[in-house]
């Protein structure tokens, strides 16, 4: 297939690059700046320049590919309405570019704020509807064009996609340990979060776009529930540095803007997935991973 990817030389993204790349696919990149267009060309996938706000772009992306993967998010913490209405304006203009043409659509999201109580399944709708919600409700909006000629399916991301090289999450609780001198979690600890290592969440990518029927739901979740206390006795661990406590009125201090993810329980079910595309998870752990170095080597500790 013919691949375009935005988000294409993000964490995942460069990851999702590179499988479909091995599976013999040709990717087309979105590409914001002249040096993540020549990563995209030294991989040997193409790279079309322009961003988010660029909507003739995108449209040029998806009108000319077999399959569109929706990775890139402006992620803007300060301004989450302008967050929210980018992402919602992109995905309705490649949407409407796909209209009746039975070719695939993967879009991205996570689980939080899908469920409370308990892990969210793949039958479980997003409560995001409308230009007004989380991330503009894109996943719903993506979801309904199954009925209108777009093979859509949405791949929704465990809070932490793990591996070496991440900048995210955990590489952000990292920080705040060796900022703060301690490893801390939230509570009594017990808020958890599920995993998935980066390398198979781009084999979930991949296998979404070639077998996912039309309106699916994927989880790209390979442990279910890690208790927040178990990340931070790993952090500290590797770091040399005690495990303590932090008052939930104190998490935005101590741990900055991570701290409102950390103390909450994030956990989905990946059950279904597994069945329907035939997706076994073969990475390391979310634990293994942070005590084998991958967030800490090359830190002088």
């Amino acid at each position: 297939m013919h691949v375009f990817v935005t988000g294409a030389t993000g964490w995942i993204g460069s990851a999702a690059v590179d499988e479909l790349l091995a599976a013999g696919h040709h990717v087309v990149g979105l590409a914001r700046t002249a040096q993540s267009a020549e990563a995209l060309r030294a991989k040997g996938a193409t790279a079309l320049r322009g961003d988010l706000d660029d909507l003739a772009s995108l449209r040029a992306g998806a009108r000319t590919a077999d399959a569109v993967v929706h990775l890139a998010n402006k992620h803007d913490w300060g301004d989450p309405e302008e967050t929210d209405r980018a992402e919602r304006a992109a995905v309705q203009a490649m949407l409407e570019t796909l209209e009746g043409t039975d070719r695939p659509f993967l879009i991205a999201n996570g689980l939080s704020g899908l469920v409370e109580g308990r892990a969210a399944v793949e039958t479980d709708p997003s409560p995001a509807v409308g230009p007004g919600s989380d991330r503009g409700g894109s996943e719903n909006l993506s979801l309904d064009y199954a009925d209108r000629g777009v093979r859509t399916m949405a791949v929704r991301f465990a809070p932490s996609v793990h591996g070496r090289g991440d900048w995210g999450f955990v590489n952000w609780l990292v920080a705040a340990a060796r900022k703060r001198g301690v490893s801390g979690y939230v509570g009594d600890g017990t808020d958890a979060w599920s995993a998935v290592h980066r390398g198979d969440a781009a084999r979930l990518i991949r296998l979404g776009l070639e077998e996912a029927p039309a309106g699916s739901r994927l989880h790209a979740v390979a442990e279910e529930s890690i208790p927040t206390h178990t990340i931070a006795e790993a952090i500290g661990e590797t770091l040399g540095l005690p495990v303590q406590s932090v008052d939930p009125d104190e998490t935005d201090e101590h741990f900055g803007v991570v701290g409102r993810f950390f103390g909450r329980t994030m956990t989905g079910s990946s059950d279904l997935t597994r069945s329907t595309v035939g997706w076994q998870p073969v990475g390391p752990g979310l634990v293994a991973d942070i005590r084998s170095g991958a967030y800490t080597d090359g830190i002088d500790r």
